[in-house]
């Protein structure tokens, strides 16, 4: 499991860290709104635990703009005011949960283990961009209805785009959690430019609008046809 710590207090940070990775999950941090928002577009995290109140981008815009792009990860907010005005707004602006500085370790572990059983962890039993459609329980993808035969590599490379949907992703991006190759090399970017072409094929040829596009020089994108 994979979690963000998005948090200015640098001391926080790191023990927060600490803690979290004693419990074996992989952690990463952000001390700033920005950096944090660069990173949840960069990979992929099973839970974000977001302080409000950051340098320049606060954690409630941050939050807001993760929601309105349709990304469900969990998200546990810290906020040193305790008023019901603001852990109302932190909950309507899209958070899971909340916790008042100064708090406990072990109660953001329980709150963490609570929500991560929850199964809420961007991980929708079905993805859906236009009319394509894919089932991450029974593995089906169709457009239109129409069901469309895809290999095991294609179905990762189809659902880490929809994920991300309107978001660019880049070969990178690919080579690093698609393909768990962590130094990207030429003949690995021909690879995925060979699936990309025959995973495009599959879901866009014969249809009027295609939904995956080539950024050139950048990367992909999977977004609704304009």
């Amino acid at each position: 499991m994979r979690i963000l710590i998005v948090e200015d207090e640098q001391k926080l940070a790191h023990a927060l860290k600490e803690c979290l990775e004693y419990e074996r999950f992989v952690v990463d941090v952000a001390h700033t709104g920005e950096e944090g928002f660069f990173q949840v577009n960069e990979r992929h995290f099973d839970l974000i635990v977001l302080d409000i109140m950051l340098p320049g981008r606060d954690g409630f815009d941050v939050l807001s703009t993760l929601r309105k792009r349709n990304l469900q990860t969990p998200v546990i907010i810290l906020t040193a005011k305790d008023t019901v005005e603001d852990r109302v707004l932190g909950l309507d602006r899209g958070a899971d949960d909340y916790l008042v500085k100064p708090f406990a370790v072990a109660e953001l572990l329980a709150r963490i283990r609570a929500l991560l059983r929850r199964g809420r962890a961007d991980n929708p039993a079905l993805l859906k961009v236009a009319d394509l459609e894919m089932n991450l329980i029974t593995r089906d993808v169709s457009r239109e209805g129409k069901p469309i035969d895809l290999t095991t590599k294609e179905f990762e490379l189809l659902e880490f785009l929809l994920r991300r949907q309107g978001t660019v992703v880049t070969r990178e991006m690919l080579a690093r959690d698609v393909w768990k190759v962590s130094v990207r090399a030429v003949p690995l970017d021909n690879v995925i430019d060979v699936h990309m072409t025959r995973l495009r094929k599959k879901i866009d040829q014969g249809f009027a609008c295609p939904v995956v596009q080539t950024i050139r020089g950048v990367g992909f994108i999977v977004r609704e046809p304009s």
